[in-house]
């Protein structure tokens, strides 16, 4: 069975999530099909894409798959790891992508939602980063998207407290573009996407690119990008990495020591 659900109208491509048995989580299977999507609907002309789950979602989605993480010894973020690939196939899309967020959105799923340029929330939305939950070191490149998005000082209380933002938190935050009335998200998200199809697709596509690369122009040192990745290692090497997997997946509470 397809986990999720494809269509292209007017120029405005569709995304929704269609594994609620697994509550949308990001597994392989589920991001194999959103990057065949993609790549379809741009043949078909699309030229905005907004990514959703099903009308009344409690979830938008639950996340990186955690059963999918590697054993410790490995990067769980690494640069060929799924997740990682459909988020930067997300942000160098050359076409505007709008997230719909009706539910809760978590991890990883924060990360895909906030890799969307435009978020329309409802007063259900909510995201919780929670990679410190189970010993996760998140990648630089994640850490350094929500910094330009939420700022520092949000960014750090969302990390380390991983606590959910509810919508309204999120809003003031930066994260929502726009929070409007659950009855209202849908007619409010795509009467945008089509305002949008109205301009010029090559002058968006320029634009978005720039934006892209100017928030990114962050440079850091051979030194310091190896430092980082040691810290890191420190983590995913860790008895605690271990722990927090296997917490999770005996569904207890984890028994972290900083070891």
């Amino acid at each position: 069975m397809a986990v999720i659900n494809t269509a292209l109208q007017d120029n405005v491509g569709t995304i929704t999530f269609n594994d609620p048995e697994h509550r949308n989580m990001l597994s392989g299977a589920l991001i194999d099909e959103m990057l065949q999507s993609i790549g379809a609907l741009q043949k078909g002309r699309m030229r905005v894409l907004v990514i959703r789950a099903p009308k009344g979602s409690k979830v938008w989605s639950a996340g990186h798959d955690v059963h999918e993480l590697p054993l410790p010894g490995r990067d769980p973020l690494s640069y060929h790891d799924p997740l990682v690939t459909v988020l930067r196939s997300i942000q160098s899309l050359p076409i505007p992508v709008i997230a719909m967020i009706e539910g809760s959105v978590w991890g990883g799923a924060c990360d895909l939602a906030l890799s969307c340029d435009i978020l329309i929330g409802c007063p259900t939305s909510s995201f919780c980063m929670t990679p410190a939950k189970i010993g996760v070191p998140y990648n630089v490149s994640g850490i350094l998207h929500f910094m330009n998005i939420m700022g520092v000082n949000f960014a750090k209380e969302m990390f380390f407290t991983a606590e959910p933002l509810s919508a309204e938190q999120a809003s003031k935050a930066g994260l929502l573009n726009h929070l409007v009335e659950a009855e209202q998200l849908e007619e409010f998200t795509y009467s945008m996407a089509h305002k949008i199809t109205r301009n010029s697709p090559l002058s968006i596509g320029v634009i978005k690119e720039q934006i892209r690369l100017l928030a990114s122009a962050h440079p850091l040192s051979p030194l310091t990008f190896e430092r980082v990745q040691g810290l890191r290692r420190t983590v995913y090497d860790s008895k605690d990495y271990a722990e927090g997997i296997k917490a999770f997946l005996e569904k207890r509470p984890p028994v972290f020591t900083g070891e």
